[in-house]
């Protein structure tokens, strides 16, 4: 018996079966380090750096609206819009496409947690007329120049006030809002420029991928007490979560800022 105690206990090995090696191990750990690399995003790299869009939390700041592939709304002096000539997916100097010229350019405005406002680079706000017509006239926000983005299936379309989906008339190429019903022609990609402050594939928790706009948005869906489940988000300066983020007390930072509109159910 005590000659049994004395042998070393292990994995059991089959006959013919290789025991691990050191190199294995290096092998895995090669694997991790690629999985911390950056993702490199082909569709917006085709798009001059512009990418999709896949929420409205990102639908902020310079966005472009693309139909079909790599023609996007254009705006025009007289505060109509079309769509614009077709742009290249692969620059010969640059070995990638693309991306919107600047009268292509809008600037998105979060109007509260459905929908956004859109303003032209000529300043004006983007609305629905009478006839269908989307025209960028308007110098301020109302109800009329409020639009809702609808995702589903990781598809898009944008609803405006008259309960009708942005789309191109198939005669002269300018943009209206006429079918009240979503096909081909009002599917859109919505796509920023903005710098995405995370990368693809890194090891934060899901909450905190995505800018910071996005993260407070996904901790207060996790942690809201309300049974309306309508989100509070605190609309002020986000400059302090970014400091936050820096010195390691972003989660501090996020519940103070919730306390603040009573929408935890962690706080006081």
């Amino acid at each position: 018996m005590a000659e049994y105690s004395n042998v070393k206990s292990g994995k059991l090995v089959l006959k013919g079966e290789k025991t691990g090696s050191h190199k294995k191990r290096k092998h895995k750990k090669q694997n991790r380090d690629k999985e911390d690399m950056p993702v490199k995003d082909e569709d917006a790299l085709k798009h001059g750096g512009w990418w999709k869009v896949k929420q409205i939390e990102e639908m902020t700041g310079s966005i472009a609206v693309e139909f079909g592939n790599q023609t996007y709304v254009k705006a025009l002096d007289n505060g109509l819009f079309t769509l614009g000539a077709p742009h290249s997916e692969e620059l010969k100097v640059a070995c990638a496409g693309e991306g919107p010229s600047p009268e292509e350019v809008l600037t998105a405005f979060n109007v509260n947690d459905v929908k956004v406002a859109l303003k032209s680079g000529y300043g004006k706000y983007l609305r629905v007329d009478k006839d269908g017509a989307v025209t960028g006239r308007s110098d301020a926000v109302g109800p009329m120049e409020q639009w809702e983005p609808i995702f589903q299936d990781g598809k898009l379309a944008l609803l405006g006030c008259n309960g009708c989906f942005m789309s191109v008339a198939p005669d002269d190429d300018s943009v209206v809002a006429t079918s009240k019903k979503v096909g081909s022609d009002e599917i859109v990609k919505v796509r920023s420029h903005a710098v995405k402050e995370v990368t693809p594939g890194s090891k934060l928790p899901e909450e905190e991928k995505g800018s910071l706009a996005q993260v407070e948005v996904n901790y207060v869906r996790k942690f809201q007490k309300f049974q309306d489940k309508k989100l509070r988000v605190n609309r002020s300066d986000r400059s302090e979560l970014e400091q936050a983020r820096q010195e390691g007390n972003l989660h501090e930072a996020l519940l103070d800022r919730r306390s603040k509109m009573k929408a935890d159910r962690y706080c006081k």
